[in-house]
Formats: structure tokens, sequence, C-alpha cells
């Protein structure tokens, strides 16, 4: 099968021009088919500051009103998701802006209401790889945005990490997938205010040690979480880096590599 890359981008480089922009020359840089999925960042906190349409944040994750829910759209799918979309092109990368809706490639069900209401928050039923691999046959590059879509064409606010699993998951029928996370740290640190403290390489052991002594701790959990999962179920090698390591990490190693 051929190689395929899934990349991930997140955290503060968003928010960021300048280091958006070196992310994106070394994405258009790797060498085989690729995938971008990215986060939002704090511009859709930013949008919704400006249209008096309060923000409320519950460990970390974001309650998805319908209010909100227009502003992630108008920001994710739209502001963020283009503006990658045509930086891309300016890169000789013909990409291709899309939502799971689009094309109904990510389906998902709006979460149970447990102790949280997270409102319009999806949590993902079924990729569609076929469609996926349809696009990577015409040379496209498909770009996600965090969004997904519902049985009765509800839009869904998705979990970015969680959405990068579950297409490579879902890839690995046609492709040799590696996953990589991309954010502003050089990868998983044993110690978070060294950032030259980076764990080369991580085992489920390790993390289960790591975990329990409070190294890793707070939304580094769920990436790794989704990281081994999507290990344990066909993708070849999961890679969590710097966004400027990007390339260096799919080539040559850089960052934390995980291993079962």
């Amino acid at each position: 099968m051929s190689a395929l890359t899934v990349v991930k981008i997140g955290g503060n480089v968003i928010d960021a021009p300048a280091a958006l922009s070196r992310f994106l020359m070394a994405f258009a840089g790797l060498p085989e088919a690729k995938i971008l999925i990215h986060g939002g960042g704090k511009i859709a906190t930013q949008v919704a500051e400006k249209l008096n349409i309060p923000t409320t944040m519950v460990d970390g994750r974001r309650i998805t009103d319908q209010s909100m829910l227009d502003v992630v759209t108008m920001v994710y799918g739209g502001l963020v998701n283009k503006q990658i979309v045509a930086k891309l092109q300016t890169l000789n990368v013909d990409a291709i802006g899309m939502t799971g809706a689009d094309a109904g490639t990510v389906l998902a069900h709006k979460r149970p209401v447990k102790e949280i209401d997270y409102g319009f928050v999806g949590d993902i039923d079924q990729v569609n790889s076929g469609q996926i691999q349809f696009f990577l046959r015409q040379d496209l590059t498909p770009v996600f945005a965090p969004l997904t879509y519902d049985a009765t064409g509800s839009l869904l606010n998705t979990n970015a990490d969680t959405m990068a699993s579950a297409i490579a998951l879902d890839m690995v029928r046609h492709n040799d997938v590696t996953l990589v996370y991309c954010f502003e740290k050089k990868g998983v640190l044993s110690d978070p205010n060294d950032d030259t403290s980076v764990i080369n390489e991580l085992t489920p052991v390790l993390y289960a040690e790591y975990k329990a002594a409070g190294v890793i701790n707070k939304g580094m959990i769920p990436k790794l979480d989704n990281a081994f999962n999507a290990l344990q179920n066909g993708v070849k090698k999961v890679i969590i880096c710097h966004a400027d390591d990007v390339a260096a990490a799919v080539v040559q190693g850089a960052g934390t590599t995980l291993k079962l």
C-alpha cells in the first residue's frame, strides 16, 4: 500500500501567522500523500467576544450552544480553513478545504448529556475513507476543519485530535499511515518547563508511569489516548512534535515517537 501522512496542527500555532506559515511550508514539503486536520486556536473566542457571545470552557473543552456553533462554523470551517487552503495553494499543494459534512466524510452524533452538557459537540461514528481516498487519487490534499455532522443534518464541533485519529484509523484500509500531532512544543516533555526535555520514545508502560507521577497531565492525556489507540488499531507510526519539525519527524525522526 502507498504511504499516507495524516497531520494534525493545533495549539498556539494556529494563532501565530508566522509560525503557521513555517508549518505550512514544512507540511508542503512532505513527500507522500497527506491530509491535514487543524484546530481553531483562540480565534473563535476572539470572534465570539466581538459578537458579545459568551465563551464557556470546562476542563479546557468548549461548551457549544447554538450561538457558539455558528461562531465555530464561521471561524473553523470558514476563516481558518480557507486561509490555510489559500496558503497551501501558493506552496504548490492543491488543497481542498473540508468539514466532515463535505462529501459525507465524517459522521458523528451529538454527545449525550451526562454530568456536563457540552451542547453541539460531536462524537465520531464513521469515517468515509473511500471518499477521502478518491480525493487523494485526484492529487488533492484534504484540509479538514474540526467540524462533523449528524444524521439530522446538524453540524457538530468536534475535537481535532480525535478527528485526526479517527481519519487515520479508517485510512489504514487503503494506506500505510503515519499520524503526526504538531503543536508549539518539541514533543512530549518530562519537564513541562524545559523544552529540551523531550521523551524520544513513549510506550504504554512509560505513559502510565508518567501519568501517575503527574508529568503527563491535562490536555496531553486525551491526545496520547487517541495516539495509542491509533497505534493499537493499525496506524504504522505516531509522532508528536513541534510544528516546525513535521518534515524531519516524518523523514528521519524528531519529537516523541510512540511505540507499543
